[in-house]
């Protein structure tokens, strides 16, 4: 049976990434996410519940969050999850904690500050599948088109598939319903 532990997360950075190099030169970060969820209670109340998620991203996507991250930005982060284990060395416990290691990372909202996001690219290091830091920018706000007078609509416009901000949509041609894997 295969173990399924992959996760994806939306959240703000609950601090500012530190980023610390291993003795053989390798890039690790460990950053603090904020992922927020909202219901409606049985009694018809609005509640936000908050839950802090501990993320570690290693080689190229450490550095690029070092660089381009700050305290409440908001980042979407794929990845797997991890339980360390350990023995405290004042009370001798066992201790353990589950974080998750980011194996993609893409940038949300727009920076604050001076440094701009880079457009994309993936991480050549460790066989990561991710790394590419690639920030999500919302396209220019577009002008409000007004409707052409009564005279000037004599022909049907043809209609033309708007282009919305994530392409075409999914491809599923030459698909079969059994096909899809979701």
């Amino acid at each position: 049976m295969a173990s399924y532990n992959k996760v994806m997360l939306i959240g703000n950075l609950t601090r500012d990434p530190e980023v610390r190099y291993t003795p053989k030169g390798s890039a690790v970060c460990d950053i603090g996410l904020a992922v927020n969820r909202v219901y409606t209670s049985d009694s018809g109340e609005k509640v936000e519940e908050v839950t802090f998620v501990d993320v570690v991203l290693w080689a190229k996507m450490a550095e690029l969050a070092g660089k381009y991250l700050h305290k409440g930005r908001p980042v979407f982060i794929e990845g797997r999850l991890q339980m360390d284990s350990w023995e405290d060395k004042q009370t001798g416990q066992k201790r353990t904690r589950m974080r998750v290691v980011g194996e993609q990372m893409q940038f949300l909202g727009s920076p604050q500050g001076g440094d701009r996001a880079p457009a994309g690219g993936g991480d050549d290091e460790g066989g990561s599948s991710g790394g590419g830091g690639g920030g999500y920018n919302r396209p220019a706000a577009r002008p409000a088109q007004r409707p052409a007078p009564a005279q000037q609509r004599s022909a049907p416009a043809q209609s033309k598939p708007q282009n919305d901000d994530f392409g075409e949509g999914p491809i599923t041609e030459g698909m079969e319903d059994d096909d899809i894997p979701f």
